[in-house]
């Protein structure tokens, strides 16, 4: 079970590294490909949009014909699409980009499924430090990313980053090669102990999947919105570039180092005591932003807004997995997973234009009701459950 985990926890920091290269560098690409600078971020957005409209699906495929076989296929797609982009730098070709683009989204589709493997493969009293381990990737991605990106943007004469796409290339094939390795429990199955699987809409009336989903989409969206909106408004306070990065570095920590102890606290103080206290932190970081505009202030608030997330979204899919049969599992992940993607590619894509309207201390005062309704949402769930304690 933990050799499974740990290399699940590679994938995904496999997975994560190629997302933030591509964070890192597709505005850059984008604007020296398209025909006009309004498109720069345009295959930026596809990603966002392909990860929306083939997460549900992605899901239902997983149950069909199981992990390993989603996961593997994932990476064919990933490694198309890491050719097709590296092959459009080099012609100067902006339409195949976006087509490369579209297809990463596709694969970060499926991949966003790791942390729910690794939940199926551990035991009951094992699983949120599962779940903790494989998102704690991102701290590998938050520092590897990057530095790929500039030590291979160059490789290639001629075409700036076609290196740091063909690398891509070689962070897809490794992941396949350690899936190949990695066996997975059955989730082709229907059974389950003879009862038949009851309706999406039943699963998802539940009051533990309420607050599981919900808890993901605020940790999420309030995360990206207020995340995204930083760099422009530290820029626009006359901020340097190496402050603004600073301040970004210490938010990717934030989110990711928790990882290795968020498990633990889980099982500690149980799933609805840590989702709270990521509610808390989150608003914490919306008082720190609203209190001051130094470099302190900036670093506080995105540490606590990385914490906050680490909590709140780990335990908001700690709790999902106790709301459904395994019968009922493809369909409930992917619902789950195509609200919250849905919600983050909307904050993704309006993040600038909100900042541009609205300014940085409405876009604070703005996320707060949602994190006063998740917080209210988790106590009510705890009251509500006194009596028989969700399982973490």
């Amino acid at each position: 079970m933990k050799r499974t985990i740990g290399l699940l926890a590679v994938c995904q920091a496999l997975m994560m590294t190629s997302q933030t290269m591509v964070v890192t560098t597709s505005a850059l690409v984008g604007l020296a490909l398209a025909p006009v600078h309004s498109l720069a971020t345009l295959p930026y957005a596809l990603q966002f949009i392909a990860v929306m409209t083939v997460t549900y699906f992605a899901s239902l495929l997983m149950g069909r014909i199981g992990r390993k076989r989603g996961f593997l296929l994932a990476s064919a797609v990933g490694c198309v699409g890491a050719s097709v982009a590296t092959g459009a730098i080099v012609a100067g070709s902006f339409a195949f980009f976006c087509l490369g683009s579209f297809l990463f989204g596709i694969f970060f589709a499926f991949s966003q499924y790791y942390r729910f493997a690794a939940a199926e493969a551990a035991t009951d009293e094992y699983r949120s430090r599962a779940i903790s381990y494989v998102l704690a990737g991102g701290v590998v991605a938050g520092f590897a990313g990057p530095w790929i990106a500039a030590s291979t943007r160059l490789v290639v004469g001629g075409a700036e980053f076609a290196g740091s796409y063909a690398a891509m290339l070689g962070l897809y094939l490794v992941s396949a090669l350690i899936l190949g390795f990695i066996r997975f429990p059955d989730t082709a199955s229907t059974a389950d102990d003879g009862a038949p699987p009851r309706p999406l809409a039943v699963v998802a009336r539940q009051p533990s999947y309420v607050v599981a989903l919900l808890a993901s989409v605020v940790a999420y969206g309030s995360m990206n919105l207020v995340m995204a909106a930083t760099p422009l408004a530290m820029q626009a306070r006359a901020f340097s570039t190496e402050q603004i990065s600073f301040v970004i570095s210490c938010h990717v920590l934030g989110m990711f180092a928790p990882a290795f102890i968020t498990g633990h606290l889980i099982r500690w103080f149980g799933v609805l005591n840590v989702m709270l206290w990521g509610a808390v932190l989150l608003a914490g970081c919306v008082v720190v932003n609203l209190l001051g505009e130094t470099t302190g202030n900036f670093w506080i608030s995105l540490t606590l807004l990385g914490v906050g997330w680490n909590f709140l979204f780990t335990g908001g899919t700690t709790l999902l997995t106790t709301t459904y049969r395994p019968a009922e599992r493809a369909r409930a992940q992917g619902l789950n997973d195509f609200v919250v993607y849905t919600i983050i590619s909307i904050t993704a894509v309006g993040s600038g234009g909100f900042h541009a309207w609205f300014g940085w201390e409405a876009i604070n005062v703005g996320v707060t009701p949602f994190l006063v309704l998740a917080a209210a949402l988790v106590v009510w769930l705890r009251l509500r459950d006194r009596a028989a304690p969700v399982p973490s």
